[in-house]
Formats: C-alpha cells, sequence, structure tokens
C-alpha cells in the first residue's frame, strides 16, 4: 500500500526527516507516533502531497505519487485542526465537500452517529470545538477509500463520541482500509492499534506490535514503554 524510500525534508536549517524508510503493507490499524518535532506531521503532509520532500521516493499501490494529484482521491483525511468556513452551515459544508470530491458518499449514517441533527441548519463558526470534530469526522468517514490519515481524532470529543469512533473505525479495519492514526492518548492508541509506527529525529525508531515494543523497552504497560523510547537517550 505505501512504500517510502530514503525521504528527506528540510525547513531552512531545520532538518526535519533525515533518510526516513517505510513499507506498509496495506490493511489495518498504524498509529504514528514520536515526540513534538520528530516528523509525524511532516511524514503525514508528505504522503498527503501538501508537503514536498526535498529527497526520497513515495509509492502508494506502486506508483509514485510525484506529480500526480489523483492519488488522493482515494485518501480520506482528518486534519488535527478542521478550519470551516464560518458563514456556511453544516449541511452546506458537507454538500460542498461531496460536490468537491465528485465521489458517492453518505453522510446521513454518520450524522446520526454523532446526533449532528440538530446542528445541520446552524452555522460552522457558532459551533463549539467538539461539534466541529464530529462534523469533521463525518467529513473522513463518508466517502469510501483505500487509506484513511486520521491526525488527533479524538480532540474535543466526550466519551460516547469516543466510543462511536472506535466503531467506526473497528468497521473501517474490517473492510481492509488501511489507517494512520496520530494521537497523544495512549490509552486510546493501545485499544485501537495493530502497529506502532514510532518517529525519533526524524527516522523510524520503531516499528511493530504493542507486545513488541513492551520487549523492547522491558516494560509491562504500553504508556511505560513509549515514555521510555522518549526518554532514551541510546536512539541507536
Amino acid at each position: 500500500m505505501i512504500q517510502i524510500q530514503n525521504l528527506h525534508k528540510q525547513f531552512g536549517a531545520n532538518r526535519v526527516l533525515t533518510g526516513l524508510d517505510l513499507d506498509i503493507s496495506g490493511g489495518g490499524i498504524f498509529a504514528v507516533l514520536g515526540p513534538n518535532g520528530s516528523g509525524k506531521t511532516t511524514l503525514i503532509k508528505c504522503l498527503l502531497g501538501m508537503v514536498v520532500p526535498n529527497e526520497g521516493i513515495i509509492r502508494i499501490d506502486g506508483k509514485e505519487i510525484k506529480g500526480r494529484w489523483k492519488y488522493r482521491q482515494d485518501i480520506n483525511y482528518l486534519p488535527q485542526i478542521a478550519n470551516f468556513p464560518g458563514n456556511l452551515t453544516v449541511k452546506e459544508l458537507f454538500h460542498m465537500i461531496k460536490d468537491l470530491r465528485q465521489k458517492a458518499g453518505d453522510a446521513g449514517e454518520l450524522i446520526t452517529l454523532f446526533q449532528l441533527q440538530p446542528f445541520l441548519e446552524k452555522k460552522l463558526g457558532t459551533l463549539s470545538g467538539g461539534t466541529k470534530q464530529k462534523v469533521n469526522l463525518v467529513l473522513a468517514f463518508m466517502f469510501n477509500s483505500p487509506l484513511l490519515v486520521l491526525d488527533e481524532p479524538t480532540t474535543g470529543l466526550d466519551p460516547a463520541s469516543v466510543i462511536r469512533l472506535k466503531g467506526l473505525i473497528a468497521r473501517e479495519r474490517q473492510k481492509g482500509t488501511t489507517i494512520l492514526i496520530t494521537s497523544h492518548i495512549m490509552q486510546f492508541v493501545e485499544e485501537v492499534a495493530d502497529e506502532i509506527i514510532y518517529l525519533l529525529e526524524g527516522r523510524i525508531y520503531f516499528k511493530g506490535g504493542i507486545k513488541a515494543l513492551k520487549t523492547k523497552t522491558k516494560q509491562n504497560d504500553f504508556e511505560h514503554a513509549i515514555a521510555a523510547i522518549a526518554t532514551s537517550q541510546d536512539h541507536g
């Protein structure tokens, strides 16, 4: 599904990605973790074509993405911060995105799931952060695509909505969707992720299951295993 080779990205004097290699065969839930400045956001933006790397190759389904844009039609993306036009209503936004994507999509079930019916005629600028995140989730899940990227999907959600989100993620996994997730909530990551991709200093430091991570760090629980990597002085 995704092959990344020798990916480099530098912003001025700041080297963010330094020869990153990553291979994701497809299907399953992959949590992309790492401390602030490790390159998580840059990696995702390179994958989405929002940032152009200085060097390296990115392939999706065996095809290099450089110079192409149509591959993005097969990616659903939930940004960490959704900057919606404040003067549009929720219903108008759903219609606009459907027109822009030019792809079959059904928001009805998701609107019901996240109890957004009372907000459909309200302007986006008047909504709370949690309600905006529910709108964000509807947009991410309303289209069928083989690749789903969720950047901090639990932000602002109440506990009941987090449970509904977990159900949606599990359903996508059963359909064979490849799902990339970033999150600072380790309990959420532990509950949903099949594999951990841990970035450190612009490279993949660890890729594997949670059990293997605990073994590598000699820790009995996931949160301590992540903390052990983050505080390790030996990055080799």
